[in-house]
């Protein structure tokens, strides 16, 4: 590719972010779409939404950006949690790292690889791409040190950042777990393959062991009920029979009107629901069913949550093998209450563990699928070879502009299109291994998402070319570094395009919601729905951390091999930086936190985007006949897996369990103060599997009606109906705190009384 078809994708680029970041600041000040943009705010906020004329409303702002850039790290905690900080802090680190690399590797090593070769150079435009690689550089040239000592400081700069980035966040971990109020997860824990008797029910079994095992410690037991989702229709339709069975006396008024709708798109009104007659009186016989038929019927489950009196004792219960069985009484600590997947709290342990093996072969079958849409997109990278294979597109691609466009913006453009499909698969096969909250299987769709792009984004387009037609690579993985160091230079160009296409125009359709934005105009203008605040998508963690880790091992591993990438991953790193915490702060709804257990899984891919940069570069200086710069990268290599070692011993622990002293302290703590027994209490009702069939209190209902007819009308047992006067608060627009409409209507009233006066020849 030429730097000509560069500038074409990157102009697009640019222009489709500039298109869409002015849509974004216009839009975002419109109230109607206020339930996009401001969802996790709005949702804590029920008053009603100032529907005024501005004129600011509609003229493009960068307001939204200094906003994000105030905020500060106390604020995102406070308001998306613990994870959010971490992806901020990834964003941060490749931020600091590539600021570095790319002023070292831009100003220093891209002249030298430039003129790495005494060739007559043509314009700039017309240029390749592969000048400004190493592979320009000459064989056996005394410059390749200046690469070697670059990739010393970058590495070393990384591993520095690294661990004080991990420092932080495991301080900010235990700080969530200490300072944070008192979770019934602490207490709590998971039983699964609990033994079934015969005689005796789970219930029993799971009260009889944990008494005579943990008497000291065991408080009560919540055992896990098999229930579908029709089950549960049919669980709150027969409670609310048995709360209003005994008014066989009400009559109903069937001269009330047919609900009526009419429609928007044609005109006409359905009478699609319709007021039916009740037959109390004849079927009063049938209704008299004893209350024996009623009663639950769910199926105990060999699962059952477990309370103890310390969290200390339900550490050492989750940590400890109960039994000689290990696959019998096996317990974990519990999930948050918000957080407890329960459908899959019903599967058997035993079958858990051939759920993942199948899980993983699937997720291998499809990674190798998609080797086709992969291999036809490296095709369109190559004219020479596409022309060959189809003639009748020669005439065509001779075309410059049409060169440009197919071989620098159209392959990266399929690539993200076929992309979009990964997670949603993912997220399913994560789903059937069995996990038993949302965050671990959020978690474990991320590792998997992250593994596919890795390996389909960079391995694949690196050692394919326009085919697969070097899968003899594997055969012989001694020969592996040597091939990544020959394709990685030419690949370049795909990654720089990529970058621009996924990364950029990415983060322009993110801030824009462009799902939420239509689907939000088809439910309040096509059908007719009313408004759900309670329905506030949460952050995509499972695909936007896997992307970020991908576009930093792109930065590594071109850095020292072809700088040119750097300058367009810095600015996505500096526009994700703003877009995302625009995005936590306003528009996603946190309902569960991992505690930032997504630090590990973007550490372990930095040192991986590390060590596999090494070792190309290894290659590479093996590759030039240097042997000075391919001894020093050998130590390299060993110091950076050393470095990872100590991590891992030092710092890793903390995310995969808590500190016993810092729990007993707690625990001491609340028994001290006497609040021990009050969190006792609370237990009772922390896990409750059916929230949708829980009994509803018949006082104080509240109906909801329009806008323009939304009193405050709440019904008493007793029949009768009070009406109290609430004052209507008004709430500005999020954007548009500075204008409220008196101050505007005093403006209006001003500006025309003169406009009077100057007419009337009052005025000087």
């Amino acid at each position: 590719m030429k730097i000509s078809g560069l500038l074409t994708s990157a102009g697009i680029n640019i222009g489709l972010c500039v298109l869409f970041l002015s849509l974004y600041s216009v839009l975002r000040k419109q109230p109607a779409n206020v339930r996009v943009y401001f969802g996790r705010r709005i949702a804590q906020e029920h008053n009603r939404l100032r529907e005024a004329f501005i004129l600011e409303r509609f003229v493009p702002s960068t307001g939204w950006i200094v906003k994000a850039l105030q905020c500060t790290e106390e604020e995102i905690l406070a308001a998306a949690g613990l994870d959010a900080v971490v992806f901020n802090r990834i964003l941060v680190f490749s931020i600091r790292i590539f600021s570095l690399a790319a002023l070292l590797c831009v100003f220093g090593i891209l002249p030298l690889n430039y003129f790495g070769q005494d060739i007559h150079h043509v314009r700039i435009p017309s240029e390749s791409l592969d000048i400004f690689t190493i592979g320009n550089v000459e064989v056996r040239s005394r410059w390749l040190w200046v690469h070697c000592v670059a990739l010393y400081i970058i590495s070393g700069v990384a591993c520095i950042l690294l661990y004080l980035e991990y420092k932080h966040i495991a301080r900010l971990r235990l700080r969530h777990l200490t300072c944070a109020m008192p979770n019934p997860s602490h207490f709590t824990v998971l039983v699964r393959g609990i033994p079934k008797a015969t005689k005796e029910s789970c219930s029993n079994a799971v009260d009889d062991f944990f008494t005579k095992y943990h008497a000291s410690s065991y408080l009560f037991h919540q055992v896990v009920y098999k229930v579908g989702k029709v089950q549960k229709i049919m669980t709150g339709a027969k409670r609310a029979y048995k709360k209003f069975k005994h008014f066989t006396d009400a009559t109903v008024d069937q001269s009330c009107k047919a609900i009526s709708y009419r429609c928007c798109l044609c005109g006409a009104s359905s009478n699609s629901f319709q007021l039916l007659p009740t037959g109390l009186e004849q079927n009063q016989g049938k209704s008299d069913l004893q209350d024996s038929s009623f009663k639950l019927d769910d199926q105990e489950c060999a699962a059952a949550f477990v309370y103890f009196r310390t969290r200390y004792a339900a550490l050492v219960a989750s940590e400890i093998l109960q039994t000689s069985n290990p696959m019998k009484w096996v317990t974990d600590l519990a999930p948050e209450p918000d957080d407890v997947y329960w459908s899959n709290l019903w599967l058997p342990y035993k079958q858990l563990w051939i759920r993942r093996i199948a899980t993983l072969l699937g997720s291998i079958v499809f990674m190798f699928l998609f080797l086709i849409p992969v291999t036809f997109i490296q095709g369109l990278s190559q004219l020479e070879q596409l022309q060959q294979k189809l003639p009748f597109l020669k005439g065509i691609l001779e075309k410059r502009y049409m060169s440009q466009l197919v071989t620098g913006y159209l392959p990266s453009v399929i690539l993200q299109i076929f992309l979009y499909t990964v997670a949603p698969i993912m997220i399913l096969f994560s789903t059937l291994e069995g996990p038993i909250s949302h965050s671990e299987r959020k978690r474990s769709a991320c590792c998997k998402v992250l593994y596919f792009t890795v390996w389909n984004v960079f391995f694949v387009n690196v050692l394919s070319g326009t085919v697969i037609s070097q899968l003899n690579v594997l055969s012989s993985p001694k020969d592996i570094p040597v091939q990544l160091a020959k394709a990685i230079p030419g690949q370049a160009t795909f990654f720089i395009t990529y970058v621009l296409t996924s990364g950029w125009a990415s983060l322009s359709s993110e801030v824009m919601q462009l799902f939420g934005l239509i689907w939000n105009f088809l439910r309040k203008y096509i059908l007719r729905m009313r408004e759900d605040t309670e329905f506030v998508p949460s952050f995509p963690y499972h695909t936007e951390v896997p992307k970020v880790m991908l576009f930093g091992l792109l930065g590594f591993t071109c850095s020292v091999l072809a700088p040119l990438i750097l300058p367009f991953l810095l600015v996505y790193f500096f526009l994700g930086y703003v877009v995302y915490r625009n995005q936590l702060l306003n528009v996603y709804r946190t309902r569960y936190d991992t505690g930032g257990l997504y630090w590990p899984i973007a550490h372990n891919t930095v040192i991986f985007s590390l060590v596999l940069t090494q070792i190309i570069c290894l290659g590479v200086f093996g590759l030039k006949e240097s042997p000075v710069a391919a001894g020093f990268t050998v130590p390299l290599i060993i110091l950076t897996l050393l470095f990872n070692q100590y991590c891992r011993n030092r710092l890793l622990p903390l995310f995969k369990t808590s500190p016993a002293q810092d729990l007993i302290d707690m625990d001491r703590e609340d028994e001290r103060s006497g609040r021990m027994d009050e969190i006792h209490r609370r237990l009772h009702s922390a896990y409750c599997q059916f929230h949708d069939s829980e009994d509803v209190s018949l006082e104080k209902i509240q109906i909801v009606g329009r806008d323009e007819d939304q009193g405050c009308s709440s019904g008493k047992s007793n029949g009768k109906e009070t009406c109290e006067e609430e004052p209507k608060v008004e709430l500005s627009h999020p954007t548009l705190n500075g204008l409220p409409v008196s101050r505007l209507r005093h403006a209006v009233r001003s500006i025309t009384f003169l406009v009077r006066l100057q007419k009337r020849g009052l005025s000087e």
